[in-house]
This record gives structure tokens, sequence and C-alpha cells, in this order.
């Protein structure tokens, strides 16, 4: 083999015929020209050796064939394919065969090929979902070939592959064993039931009432509510049961699964599959058939007691998001990870506050909001929150505004000193603008909404990102529930309003189409969060429109796709735009962190993208720009405001 002059004209007319190459933009495909490297065959060639050799990328054929076999052990070729232009051969195995190849391959003589570097390979992988997938699909095909399916050494090859590099966020729960359910009825003595746990050497039972799971017994009910208290064991276990029930779909994944449990505080977790439960999970199953999974991290979190223990936690979480990037987990998990170590301390700080306090006079919930309340956290983070209680009688009001503005100044100092730093806006608790009562909070929506102006369309948008991070939901329910309704009057001014609040920002993008800077030092950068920004905006209109009160960008897109709003098109352009762009956010920051021992920003140096990025990010900024249009028309009736 030997290289080779290439022609730039020629790659460019073999990646618009080559799948799945042909699927990724102009741009992008004009920025691999100088990235892939020609090689000419002047004899017929051994190139590959299944499992043996290290594939340096994925080899793009212009010219002559591959013959792709497999070696039995008395080296017989097996399952023989030759291929021809347009084909690629490799991507199977750098995702899924530890960048081994996966078959042995002869090149002809005469055959030329382009080859594209692993590593590049995967930054493709990373921006384009639909070229990814090609490939992952493309392989499960092949494994309903029993002969193939033969060859391939899987499952172990495949948990230790690029694509599923950790169980955890690539299993779905069907793929597991989980336990069988062990049921008792809910008149069923205390003693009896733990006999029947022995008997199935079980920790955990659940109580049915008729047809219905109404609660479950473990060990520690038992020691808690039977021995230490000293009920006698003849009482019905009824009266001593835990619940709620909290259940999770079959077809959902292990990483779902271990939030869940985290979120809901359950150790417990019902399986589902098409509408009836079929078995359980336990938490320290999980956890333990994981063994040092970043989410393992977030159990030592809910361990830890002291400020100091918090903030040290808090400091190691830039390592955990660096990992789960590494491994290529899409930036949405990561930002649901961040989300929950930051609850969970947020969490604990909350319950040391009331216990140090005493008990609230008032039902009250504690809401996160703007990026925490769209579980889109970073590792540049400040707080945002604020809290609403329940109205209460004249002469209790100012005791009870008293005690939450204490507690909420507390809580704020101390998340503080953990590490989420006070929020410049003053968008906090411990700012007596946002600490209310439920008619209070009902007044402020429903100024947000009549009165347009700019400070409100922020205020209302800050604030309908929320969700409860303690306390009673049925507050914020009702909240809700009285935004329905006032979304539902004639709003256009308003909605009209909104919609230029979310045309603020535009795509960082000159009028040739290259990537718009600013010079910070001397270095030239673009700040990716103003970037993203006019995602979250549009989609906010959206749901505002639609009345979805799910709080993700992610989960609004989806909801939208559902309702028919959004075509599968749409949302595929701007879920995979916003994660990629969050995953260069994060990327960034844990850089900033770790390596340059730095404060994180939200500014990324154009200088350290690679072509493939700055191609990638041209055409999200193109799709973005796109769907702003759509905006202006569609709320504004004006293409130009």
């Amino acid at each position: 083999m030997i290289s080779t002059m290439k022609n730039a004209e020629d790659i460019l007319a073999l990646l618009k015929s080559t799948h799945p190459f042909q699927v990724l933009p102009e741009t992008v495909q004009i920025s691999l020209i100088e990235l892939m490297y020609p090689y000419r065959f002047t004899k017929d060639t051994l190139v590959y050796r299944q499992n043996i050799t290290d594939m340096e990328g994925v080899d793009l054929i212009q010219k002559g064939e591959y013959k792709t076999f497999f070696l039995d052990s008395s080296d017989n070729k097996r399952l023989i394919e030759i291929h021809h232009t347009p084909y690629c051969f490799g991507g199977i195995s750098v995702l899924l065969n530890r960048t081994k190849a996966l078959k042995s391959v002869i090149a002809k003589k005469g055959t030329v090929i382009y080859r594209l570097p692993r590593k590049n390979f995967i930054e493709l992988c990373n921006a384009n979902e639909e070229f990814f997938q090609f490939f992952t699909n493309s392989f499960g095909k092949r494994m309903l070939d029993e002969e193939f399916a033969h060859f391939v050494k899987s499952p172990a090859s495949f948990e230790e592959s690029y694509f599923a590099a950790d169980q955890l966020y690539s299993r779905k729960i069907e793929h597991i064993v989980y336990k069988d359910i062990v049921a008792c009825t809910s008149d069923t003595p205390i003693h009896e039931v733990a006999r029947t746990m022995a008997q199935h050497k079980v920790s955990c039972a659940f109580i049915k009432d008729e047809d219905h799971i109404i609660g479950y017994v473990t060990d520690m009910t038992l020691r808690d509510r039977v021995i230490a208290q000293q009920v006698t064991a003849t009482v019905a276990i009824v009266s001593v049961m835990d619940n709620p029930i909290v259940s999770i779909s079959n077809q959902a994944y292990l990483y779902e699964a271990v939030l869940k449990m985290f979120h809901t505080k359950s150790r417990y977790l019902l399986v589902e599959k098409e509408g009836k439960y079929v078995g359980f999970l336990s938490r320290n199953r999980l956890l333990s058939e994981q063994g040092q999974s970043p989410l393992v991290f977030i159990q030592s979190v809910k361990l830890a007691e002291t400020g100091e223990e918090l903030r040290d936690k808090w400091n190691n979480v830039p390592e955990i998001i660096h990992q789960l990037l590494a491994r290529g987990v899409n930036a949405e998990i990561a930002n649901q990870v961040i989300t929950t170590v930051a609850d969970s301390i947020a969490l604990k700080v909350i319950e040391k506050v009331i216990k140090a306090m005493g008990e609230p006079p008032a039902k009250f919930v504690f809401m996160v909001t703007g990026s925490e309340g769209r579980k889109e956290q970073t590792l540049m983070t400040d707080q945002d929150n604020a809290i609403i209680y329940e109205d209460r009688a004249n002469e209790q009001r100012e005791y009870v505004r008293d005690y939450f503005l204490k507690f909420a100044r507390e809580v704020s100092d101390q998340l503080n000193t953990i590490g989420f730093s006070y929020c410049t806006g003053g968008y906090m608790a411990s700012n007596p603008e946002w600490t209310h009562s439920l008619s209070h909070w009902k007044n402020n929506y429903k100024m947000w909404i009549e009165e347009s102006i700019p400070e409100n369309a922020i205020k209302f948008s800050t604030f309908f990102d929320c969700r409860r991070l303690y306390g009673d939901q049925h507050i914020i329910d009702q909240l809700k529930d009285f935004l329905t309704v006032e979304l539902r009057k004639p709003n256009e001014r308003f909605f009209a309003f909104i919609a230029k609040n979310a045309l603020q920002y535009e795509p960082p993008l000159t009028f040739f189409k290259t990537i718009k800077t600013q010079t910070i030092g001397s270095t030239e950068v673009f700040n990716i969060k103003k970037a993203m920004t006019p995602i979250v905006d549009l989609v906010r209109v959206y749901a505002l429109k639609n009345q979805i009160y799910e709080e993700n960008t992610g989960g609004r897109l989806k909801a939208l796709l559902n309702l028919g709003i959004f075509t599968q098109e749409q949302y595929d352009e701007l879920h995979q735009s916003y994660y990629y762009l969050m995953s260069i956010r994060l990327k960034n920051q844990t850089n900033q962190i770790r390596i340059a021992k730095l404060n994180p920003d939200n500014y990324i140096a154009i200088e350290n993208l690679t072509k493939i990025e700055k191609a990638t990010l041209k055409e999200i900024f193109k799709t973005i720009g796109n769907f702003q249009l759509g905006i202006k028309l569609k709320f504004t009736n004006n293409i130009f405001g």
C-alpha cells in the first residue's frame, strides 16, 4: 500500500455518494477533505485481520474492491463479501469492536481508498445522530445472521466498545434480570409477611389491595416499625407498610432507573411492561452491578453530612462529567448527572436548615428555576430558586413570611459556601421579591402576562422553567392550573412579546456564514451559552403556547413531537443541535477546571475547535436561524422582527 496524490473534487464526490457520509451537510463534507488520506494498493494485500489489526480509521473505496471475510479455526474464509465503490469499511469495527477489525480484508491490486482517521470519524458520530445510527443499525441487522453472530465476540466486546462503554447508559431494563414480585394482601399478619420474605429470600415484599399494589415492606421496615416500636407481629401488615409505589417502564435505561430512585428516595422500583408490573429492581443491586460507574458517586453525596464534605463532592463533579463525555455519553445524560448531584446537595442543606430552625409554620415548596429548573445545569452554575408558601390568616402572615425569609437566607448562604454562588441577578429565595404566598405568585404571573415589558418577559421565562425541589407538590400544581387558565385567554400580544424575547439572541454567524467571534485578550472566542439560548427560548415559546409543563428542553421537544407541533425532522435537528452544543460547552468547562485550573466560563476559543466541529457548528447555527424565522412568522406575523 502506498500513499497517493489526493484530489479535492474526487473526495467530495466520493463523500456525496457513500453511505452514510452523503447525509452530512456539504459544509461538513468539505471540512473532511483535508483530513482524508489516499492509499493505492499495488498488489493483492491482506489489509486487515479480524480482531487483530487496529483500525486507524474508516476506509472509503474509490476504485477497485475489498474482499471481506471471517476466518474460522481452520483459517477457512467464511461469509465472503465483495465490496466496490461506494462503500465504507471500518465503522462498525471502530464503534463496536474496540477499534479492532471485525472482519479480515483483502484489497485487490489497483484498489484506491481514502481513509478518515479514527478520531475524526468518532467526532462525526458525536456530531450527527443519523450518521452514527447508520453503523449501529447495520450492526443490529447483521447480528440477525447466525453465522455473522457466531464470529462476533458479543456481548463482551460490545460492552467494552465506544458505543456502549458503560452498560448503565446503553442497556435497557428489559435486558437485565429483575426479581419476581413477592406480594401479600393488606390484611396479612406481619409475621406471615416476614416468613414469606424469608422463604423467597427477598428483602422487599409488596402489599396488595385486591389487584392493586398499594405499598411495600422491607427488612428495614420490619426493623424500624415493628421490632423497634414493639408492634405485635399479628397486626395486619398494612399498618406498617411503606409507600408510595414508584415504577418505571421496562423500556427505560438503567441510568434512568438509578436517577429515578435518587429523585424519589425509593430503594425499590416496580418494572412495568404493557401496563402490568412484571418484577422489581433494588437500588443496591443496580449500584453494585455498576462497580465504579459515575452514578455510584451520587450515593456518596447522599451519605455526606457536613458542608465541607458536600463542597468536596461538588468539586469532584468536573472529573465525573469528564469521564462520561470521554466515554461518548450524550450531554443530555451528563446534564442529568450534574442536576442530580446538585439537587442532592441542596436537599441535604434544606433538611439541615429545617432541623436547626424547627418545622415550617406553613406548607411550602422550595423550587428551582432557570437552567436548574430545566435540569440543564453546567459546571458554571449559580443559585436560581424561589419559595411559595400557602396563604395563611392575616395574623399569621408576618410570622410565616419572616420564617421563610430567614430560612431562604440560611439555605442560600450554605449553598454559596459549598460552591453554588449567589445569583448576580437576584433570582433567589433569599431575595424578598421571590419568597411569597401562593396568591401573590399567581398575581405575579398574571401581571407578567398582561403587562408586556422586557423585564416581565425575562421574569416569566425564568419562572416558567420551575420545578419542585422540596416541599408540597400540590402548591406548584395549583400554580400551574392557574397558569393554564391564564394562557388559554386571548393572549396574542403576550405570545408575540415572548416570541420577540426569544429572537433577541441571533446565531453567531456572519453574513458570509463564518462563525462570528469576539476577542478576549488575544484569543478569538464566541459565547456558546448565547448560541444555545435561541433553542431554549424557541422551544419554551412553543411549550407555552401548547401548555406543556415539562421543564426540560429535551422533554419539551419530545412533547411537541408527540403533539404533532414539530415533525420528526424538526425534532431531530433541534434535539441534536442543542445537545451537541451542550457537549462542547461541558467539555470546555471540564478542561478549564481540570487542566487550566480556571473558573469555568462559556467562551469557546475558535483555535481549539477541529474542522469538523467548526463545520458542524455552522450547520447548527443555520438550523437555529431557520427556526427563528418560523417564530417570527408564526407569532409576530413579521418576518423582519
